[in-house]
This record gives structure tokens, sequence and C-alpha cells, in this order.
């Protein structure tokens, strides 16, 4: 399917061009793994798409031959859905990466419900904020964890019912506050050491996801917790959705909904022409980004 393009985000893309993505390139490559645009061709024999229809790009797809920074892009129609209806071209771009990581762990895995207590780290950024909003979606609490004091107030801005500052805060001290009746599910970006103390603040048959590796530190098992408890721990990728199509399906009558009632919006934070788009990558670098970076690869049109 070639799609001439609208927008596409960058921050996964980022990691991958550094290297430090699960992903590796194979040289030459393109960048880019999701976007907005609209259907100008069809591949043959492929259904359920027209000529001028408005959609988005899922990632998944092999990024050195789909990659989505471009005015114009190939991909598999396995990896095209129509737009949800309520969002711009912009946050049609932004959302699938960020919302599809945290409704796998917390819908499809962990099954959380209203009412229940859903601890998440690194929650300032795209993914965490994402999780914020899909946990408030169905009723639970979110809480979140986040490394400066400068991000409290926008994370509880954005959703969260609690925030731990993690360079002046006692990770188990302050889940204890949070929730003095223990989590039930945790989504979890960073790894490491902390991840004991995580199991500790579980309640019995806690669910702990971890879909990323920030911590630099080895991730122990924190056996006797687990086996004390009946905590499922486990690590989660993105394409455990994307590449079911039973479970994209899911996602995006989920998503859909959700978008309908107000409860997900992607947060945009800045974008960038792509001719710009060696500033767009130094100001993803800077880490003074808070939502999403996008490019505009038609901008105007």
């Amino acid at each position: 399917m070639i799609l001439r393009k609208r927008r596409a985000t960058l921050r996964a893309t980022l990691q991958f061009r550094r290297n430090n993505y699960i992903e590796k390139a194979e040289l030459p490559s393109r960048l880019g793994f999701e976007a907005s645009g609209r259907v100008t061709a069809l591949g043959e024999g492929v259904g359920g798409f027209q000529i001028g229809d408005r959609v988005c790009v899922v990632p998944g797809a092999p990024l050195g031959a789909h990659g989505t920074c471009a005015d114009w892009v190939n991909v598999p129609a396995s990896r095209v859905l129509p737009c949800p209806a309520g969002l711009n071209d912009a946050e049609a771009a932004a959302l699938w990466m960020s919302y599809v990581t945290p409704y796998g762990a917390l819908i499809e895995i962990c099954r959380i419900r209203a009412g229940q207590h859903v601890l998440i780290t690194a929650a300032n950024s795209t993914v965490g904020l994402a999780a914020i909003q899909i946990a408030r979606a169905v009723g639970a609490f979110p809480i979140a964890t986040v490394l400066s004091e400068s991000l409290r107030q926008p994370v509880l801005e954005a959703g969260a019912g609690a925030v731990i500052v993690m360079e002046s805060e006692d990770l188990a001290q302050g889940l204890a506050w949070a929730s003095p009746v223990g989590i039930d599910a945790a989504f979890d970006a960073v790894g490491g050491p902390q991840v004991a103390q995580i199991a500790e603040a579980m309640r019995p048959r806690g669910s702990i996801v971890i879909h990323g590796a920030l911590s630099p530190e080895p991730t122990p098992f924190p056996l006797k917790l687990a086996l004390r408890k009946n905590l499922s721990l486990r690590g989660y990728y993105y394409t455990e959705v994307t590449d079911d199509p039973e479970a994209l399906s899911r996602a995006q009558d989920f998503l859909n909904k959700a978008i309908t009632a107000g409860h997900v919006v992607p947060k945009i934070d800045r974008s960038f022409g792509l001719e710009n788009i060696a500033e767009a990558h130094a100001y993803l670098e800077s880490g003074r980004h808070f939502g999403k970076v996008v490019v505009l690869t038609q901008p105007g049109k």
C-alpha cells in the first residue's frame, strides 16, 4: 500500500538510530515507526481500503524497508488502520506506538479494572502518559514515578493519582503512602534493583510487566516474594499485540471507544518540518520534551 504521508513521530526512531533499540538496523536503512497519511495506491489483492482513505501506520513492519520518515511510503496493508475519528493528523500519527504498548500490558496481560491501583514508572515518557490515560479509562488509580521534582505537577495534571519523585523520595515508602492496600499491576520501564521493591508492594496475584530497561543494573527475579504472593513477572514488547490480528483488533476497538469518550488524547509537545529532521532529533536528545515530537512531512497540505 502506498501512502502520501502527513505526519510521523520520532522517539523510538531516535533509539533505533543510536542502535539502542530492540530492532537493529541493516544498512542502508530507513527511519520512522508510525505515521498518518492518505492512501494513494493499493497493491494487488488488498481490500478494505480506498484511494484517499485517511489512515495510520501501525508500527511493527521491518523498519529498514518500511520506515515512515518520508513524504511517500510503501507499507504492508496489515500495518495500516483507519485513523480514529476525533484525532487530527498529528494526534493520529502519535497514537499507536505510545498507546498499544500500555494497552497490551495493562489490558491484555494485567486485565486491570476499576478501583485497582496501577504503578507506572518513568511516567513522563509518551508511553507512560498513555498508560495513565488507559488506566483512567477503565477506572483504575495510576501511581506514577518520575525522576525529578519538576515533573511532579505536569504528571499529576496528566492524570496520575499520585507521583513519586525518585531523586528525592524512597520508592518503597512512596508506594506504601500512595497505596496502603498494595499495587495490583505494575507497568515498569526501568527494571533493575527496584523490581524487588515493586514486588514487595504488590498485592497477592498481582502482575509486574517490564517493557523497558532504563536501569543499567541487572534485574533480579524476586523469587520468594513471587512464591509467597503468587506474583507474575514478565517482559513485554508491543509486537505481541501488533503481530496478532485479533489482539490488534481489540486494541483498535478499545482505543476508538476511549478516544470517543475523551479518555485518550495523544499529547503533542512540538512539531518539526521534515527538512528540520536533524533539529527534531537534537530536541529529543535534549530531554526537554513532554509528549510526542512530530515531523510534518507535508505541512499545509
